[in-house]
């Protein structure tokens, strides 16, 4: 059984990207063709504060030799919209993956007033498309993943993120949020949707999945992968039900056919600490969005957005790297 707390590794102090004046978050990478890095990243304007990720985010991206960095900044890859177009305002939450020889950018959209609740209600579920990772990015009118009233995604819906399955389909786990007293709604909680084909349409599969029966806030920021025999999600823990741990750790889950979801035996993945090389074991409020980079289908570095202080002014993506011996 996978126990991935034991995989992570001391952290190189090169192994960190931030920008001067920009707030950076998320992180997911992805190899291309020319064998370099590409790492694909959330950011907005340091001024406007951490909450300003709902109403002012961009993806950029940067480039690496190695996938542990340093990362290089290249450029912008994905802007809001515009116009009244459903992605108008941000774009927020990529996970780039290859499938059939071109790459996909699964992300979350919104559009609003300015108000921080507007956007973040807004937000839906959208994919681009590229034959290099450098882009151009194609985005689509429509969202791929849109809310279903009266279900348990009935307001909202976010945290993409997708594996292909063995038969070729293309798998998804997401997170939503139900019908509740607003501004925040109801239960948070995530769903599958399946598709034959890398954009879509997708079909909702199952939801909610990965409930916490104690409390509506269960886990958000999923990542998924297709092991030999199973599938895996880390998520993060709202209240550390699952781990045993910490509010805001991350847990493991499992699934054979990737819909119905189990906690899996070695439920804690980690916890909200980076330990560097050097030896310094520094605490976080946040190591969260954790997504992978699979080398040959295995797990080998966990690149998770990290901040440093209560109030989110210090943060940046960190590369961990993992054992390879299992």
């Amino acid at each position: 059984m996978l126990d991935f707390n034991k995989l992570i590794m001391p952290v190189k102090r090169k192994s960190v990207f931030k920008m001067d004046g920009w707030h950076v978050w998320c992180g997911s990478m992805v190899q291309g063709e020319d064998g370099l890095y590409y790492l694909f990243f959330s950011r907005w304007p340091e001024s406007l504060g951490h909450k300003a990720w709902v109403t002012h985010s961009e993806v950029a991206y940067a480039v690496s030799q190695d996938p542990l960095g340093p990362y290089t900044y290249k450029g912008i890859a994905l802007q809001g919209s515009g116009g009244d177009n459903w992605d108008a305002d941000v774009i927020h939450n990529p996970t780039v993956i290859k499938i059939n020889g071109k790459y996909y950018m699964y992300y979350t959209g919104n559009k609003g007033n300015g108000e921080y609740w507007v956007h973040r209600n807004n937000q839906r579920i959208g994919v681009a498309v590229a034959d290099v990772p450098s882009g151009p990015w194609k985005r689509f009118d429509r969202p791929v993943i849109d809310i279903s009233p009266g279900s348990w995604d009935h307001l909202m819906t976010s945290n993409p993120t997708v594996t292909q399955m063995y038969d070729g389909k293309v798998l998804m786990v997401y997170k939503g949020v139900g019908n509740g007293e607003l501004p925040k709604g109801g239960a948070v909680v995530c769903g599958v949707a399946i598709a034959d084909n890398p954009e879509g349409p997708f079909k909702k599969a199952a939801g909610p999945i990965m409930v916490n029966p104690e409390n509506d806030w269960s886990v958000e920021d999923p990542f998924i992968w297709r092991g030999d025999d199973r599938y895996y999600a880390l998520v993060k823990d709202f209240q550390g039900y699952f781990t045993g741990g910490e509010k805001g750790s991350v847990a493991l889950f499992e699934s054979i056919d990737g819909i119905d979801w189990q906690v899996s035996e070695h439920a804690f993945a980690f916890k909200r600490e980076i330990r560097w090389e050097d030896g310094e074991i520094q605490k976080m409020t946040a190591l969260e969005r954790p997504q992978l980079w699979l080398n040959n289908g295995k797990p080998a570095v966990l690149f998770c957005a990290a901040a440093a202080d209560e109030l989110r002014e210090i943060v940046f993506n960190v590369h961990i790297p993992l054992r390879q011996d299992f």
